[in-house]
């Protein structure tokens, strides 16, 4: 990460200072460090209670994050994305989502079978792709018809015929496999 003072130029709306003055209002003692990265801002958050800022699995986090972003748009509709964290929370939960989807990948090369991974949000599902986007033996695929907040996500083999012995299957074949598998998870949990 490196500054890029070019960003902080061009803006009129001010990411740290907004976040500062928000973390402020709501009662919270907390210092904010800004780093502009490609066409990112990350706030690094330091507080000596990072774990009400996080909540539960990081939802105030990303709440919070989201309510920086809509301020910081009103003020200046060019502004960058801006990224929170508190304490490393959102880089060692990247961590260990990487490490996941690595396992579950190696268990569709290794079985040749559908591997659910736990609902997750969009910024999530995003790393998961991202993680195995280049893997031409794994597919990834969202489940549609569940809350849009937080979906499951399945890693298949690829139905690629380049990709190796678990291409064989049909994706006819393979689009019904997902479809079972899934509904009776769905099932089995009422």
């Amino acid at each position: 990460m490196t500054e890029v003072p070019l960003i902080r130029e061009t803006m009129n709306a001010k990411p740290k200072e907004t976040l500062e003055g928000l973390l402020n209002s709501l009662g919270f003692s907390a210092s904010v460090a800004e780093t502009h990265m490609d066409d990112n801002i990350f706030l690094e958050i330091q507080t000596e209670d990072p774990g009400r800022l996080i909540g539960r699995q990081g939802q105030t986090l990303s709440q919070l994050q989201y309510v920086v972003n809509r301020l910081l748009f009103r003020q200046d509709r060019d502004v960058p994305k801006v990224t929170l964290d508190v304490g490393n929370y959102r880089m060692k939960s990247r961590d260990s989502l990487v490490e996941k989807t690595k396992a579950a990948a190696d268990k569709v090369r290794r079985w040749g079978d559908v591997v659910e991974l736990e609902p997750m949000n969009a910024y999530e599902r995003r790393i998961v792709h991202n993680t195995l986007k280049d893997d031409p033996s794994i597919e990834t695929h969202s489940v549609e018809g569940m809350a849009p907040a937080r979906k499951p996500f399945s890693c298949v083999p690829s139905t690629d015929p380049n990709s190796g012995p678990s291409a064989l299957k049909d994706p006819v074949l393979l689009a019904l496999e997902i479809g079972v598998y899934f509904f009776s998870r769905r099932k089995g949990k009422r």
